[in-house]
């Protein structure tokens, strides 16, 4: 090991002891000045504000946003700690997305502290804190999440904006369906008289179907001779019914999001020609659009697949050459896990043509799909036996994307929901675009996401007698921002109208 080598790890041996220790943000005083520059210059850190760093990865490109965006709430966390000794809170509006598990990055994030000087501090990719100097909620209406000084829940419903219930529908029905008495709720609304809320609120509850919680708000804030007006601060009503006691905000929030985007869908996706009558025919055009299909597939994903390796994957004479590490190994083994898993989408597909429920279908097969894609991988020494388990056992980060993934144990909840979904959709469409952003929005597993979420559509293609679809790879930044707009912005319309754009202009098989 030369001299540079060296001094390069006693650095990386610092940086390994604050991580170890659960240290995201770095600041200045915790390395040394050589290990700091050093640690910068090769790219292992990179500086959020002056005398702030976060850990980063080398073969980062210049704009890549992943290690910032994955370092945000833990970030912020610890800085506006240091910065305002603990005396800050988000806003109520934040406070909601966190409570509700929607760690969405802001492009600003609020916060209020006594400490505040009312303008904003720029940080990474055009994200910013704005500190607002006010006075913080009562102690008793503070909660912390991981870090992170919030409103508890029932204070962030009775002081957020009233623009809020229009602005972030999906969030505040989800959070409302969270509340399941009126105590908490109505006591904060007694103590500071707060008629107008209470009305706000009101509303809020009987539009969600929460009509006995709307009841008794009414009946505590009349007993204390305070007059409320109700009134719904939503656009329109919801179409979701809520169980009384759905203890996963997660659920509904799924659910939600479906009832919400399903009109956008139905409105710019191409309605079916037909019903396919010749599945052998159909069944066909499937396997003749194999070699473009995978070869668009794993492109989009970053591997580096030939046509001719599909092709001699699909012939079973393929072999990949090098060591286990090499890159053309991995090619190789994500080709013959995609032809695996290609086989076991055909099955699926033909019993969706054949009548079956395509969300039924999907919920028995989707794991098999899974173990196809990565079993090659696995037999090959390149991935652990025990990542084919099922679902992710941890947090996972989707490349300069400012969406956040739910835990694993939401993970949990909201895969049999989205099967759940699937199957009681009446429309094709809405099957086909929102089966495949769901999924991906959920990211079950540690890896090929977006490949299972492809196979996804095709199946609820099916469904509806479309065609096999391919996203080429040529597209694949504008698919990505269509997905990060719906994700991010809640916004289905681009994404539909991207899925839309790749339908072939042709009657199904038989019609």
């Amino acid at each position: 090991m030369n001299d540079v080598s060296q001094k390069l790890a006693a650095s990386l041996e610092q940086l390994q002891q604050l991580q170890a220790s659960g240290c995201v943000a770095i600041q200045s005083k915790q390395l040394d000045r050589l290990h700091r520059e050093r640690l910068l210059k090769h790219g292992f850190i990179r500086e959020v504000i002056r005398g702030w760093y976060i850990p980063a990865s080398p073969d980062e490109k210049p704009g890549d946003s992943t290690s910032w965006y994955t370092s945000f709430w833990d970030f912020c966390a610890a800085y506006l700690s240091e910065r305002f000794n603990q005396s800050w809170c988000l806003s109520p509006e934040q406070s909601i997305n966190l409570h509700i598990g929607d760690r969405t990055v802001p492009q600003q994030l609020l916060v209020r502290s006594p400490k505040g000087n009312n303008k904003p501090t720029s940080f990474l990719h055009n994200t910013s804190i704005f500190d607002v100097r006010l006075s913080l909620p009562a102690a008793e209406h503070i909660d912390s999440l991981d870090g992170l000084n919030v409103y508890c829940l029932p204070a962030a419903l009775v002081y957020c904006s009233p623009r809020q219930f229009i602005a972030a529908p999906v969030q505040m029905r989800t959070a409302l369906s969270t509340v399941t008495d009126a105590s908490d709720v109505l006591s904060i609304l007694l103590a500071g008289n707060h008629s107008v809320v209470a009305g706000r609120l009101v509303g809020a509850f009987r539009n969600i179907g929460r009509d006995l919680i709307a009841d008794n708000i009414l009946k505590g804030m009349s007993a204390a001779d305070l007059v409320v007006q109700q009134d719904d601060p939503f656009a329109e009503k919801v179409k979701v019914s809520f169980g009384r006691r759905d203890a996963s905000p997660y659920v509904n929030r799924i659910r939600l999001m479906w009832a919400q985007m399903r009109e956008g869908v139905i409105a710019n996706f191409p309605e079916p020609v037909g019903q396919v009558t010749d599945i052998e025919t159909y069944m066909a055009e499937v396997d003749d659009k194999y070699v473009t299909d995978a070869y668009h597939s794993l492109s989009i994903e970053g591997y580096r697949v030939t046509r001719e390796l599909i092709e001699l994957v699909r012939s079973g004479n393929w072999q990949a050459e090098g060591s286990d590490e090499s890159r053309k190994h991995l090619d190789a083994m994500a080709a013959k896990g995609y032809w695996d898993a290609f086989v076991a989408v055909k099955k699926a597909v033909r019993a969706v043509l054949e009548g079956n429920n395509a969300g039924n279908v999907l919920e028995q097969a989707h794991s098999d799909w899974y173990l196809a894609l990565f079993g090659p991988s696995v037999a090959a020494g390149i991935i652990k036996q025990s990542d084919l388990a099922g679902y992710r056992l941890g947090p996972v980060y989707i490349r300069q994307s400012m969406h956040t993934p739910p835990n694993r144990d939401a993970v949990r909840d909201m895969m049999p929901t989205l099967f759940d979904l699937l199957a009681e959709e009446e429309n094709a469409a809405v099957r086909v675009v929102l089966g495949h952003f769901i999924f991906v929005y959920i990211h079950p597993y540690s890896d090929g996401n977006g490949r299972m979420g492809r196979f996804i559509m095709n199946l609820m293609m099916a469904s509806g007698s479309y065609p096999w679809t391919v996203v080429p790879v040529e597209r694949r930044a504008e698919y990505m921002q269509v997905l990060e707009t719906a994700s991010v912005k809640q916004d289905i319309v681009p994404f539909t109208q991207f899925l839309a754009s790749l339908l072939e202009k042709k009657s199904p098989a038989g019609s």
